[in-house]
């Protein structure tokens, strides 16, 4: 009796062993721990593509679940914002400029490096061009004369040309009359009196501050008109500061 009863209390020690053996072998919850962003992903975001980290949930209950809801429940990564890249615009000029003397030009003939180049309008308002010589373009818009241009080429030169047109510089303005410097100054876009008399120096001591006289000429002739000092000036335009009286 005393030998079969140790037997059993053997045997049932065993099995108790067996027992806690495999809970204390059972795997626990796993949970996927979200990364806090580094200085690369700050920088650069999450991988393209890349899938979003998994939480693999506890079933059950108790210290260990507690412990994985906490790591799950974790603050997500910053997000990060792209910027578009900034594409520098070309600069426009006005399609209905009328060209003339003084005005350079940047004329393109595209697969043509012989004939593109920059020309200057002479005094008798034309370009001179390889293989055509001449061509007219004082009063033309750039789109006109690149038209031109595109024609004569096309006619026994070369049998498709493609012609762009641009203005390089504007043919300059004249400021004369009770100025600091009066003269023939370059052109700006978006020029007003009050800045080209700015750039001949101001107003002398007599001049009259509050109107002017704008001379503009065109291919169809000239026309002058008394102005206030807001006015826009055009290339080619004469500016003229007159004396007070008082």
């Amino acid at each position: 009796m005393p030998v079969a009863r140790a037997f059993r209390w053997s045997i049932l020690a065993a099995s108790a062993a067996l027992a806690l053996g495999g809970c204390m072998q059972t795997t626990g919850p796993v949970a996927m721990v979200q990364p806090r962003p580094d200085l690369d992903s700050m920088a650069y975001g999450q991988p393209y593509g890349a899938p979003p980290p998994v939480v693999v949930a506890d079933n059950g209950g108790g210290a260990i679940a507690a412990l994985s809801n906490s790591f799950a429940s974790g603050p997500a990564p910053v997000p990060v914002a792209y910027a578009a890249p900034m594409v520098a615009a070309p600069v426009r000029y006005d399609s209905s400029y009328h060209l003339d003397a003084g005005d350079k030009l940047r004329v393109v003939v595209f697969g043509q490096e012989g004939l593109t180049n920059s020309y200057a309008i002479d005094a008798g308002g034309s370009i001179t061009m390889p293989l055509i010589g001449g061509v007219p373009a004082r009063g033309r818009t750039p789109a006109g004369l690149a038209g031109e241009i595109a024609a004569r080429l096309r006619n026994g030169f070369i049998r498709d040309p493609s012609v762009a047109v641009e203005i390089e510089s504007y043919r300059p303005f004249f400021i004369l009359g009770e100025v600091s410097a009066p003269g023939q100054y370059p052109y700006v876009p978006n020029m007003t009196v009050e800045s080209a008399v700015a750039i001949a120096g101001g107003f002398s001591p007599r001049a009259k501050r509050d109107v002017v006289t704008v001379t503009h000429t065109e291919a169809g002739g000239s026309m002058r008109a008394i102005v206030p000092l807001g006015t826009p000036v055009s290339p080619g335009d004469t500016v003229f500061v007159g004396e007070r009286w008082f």
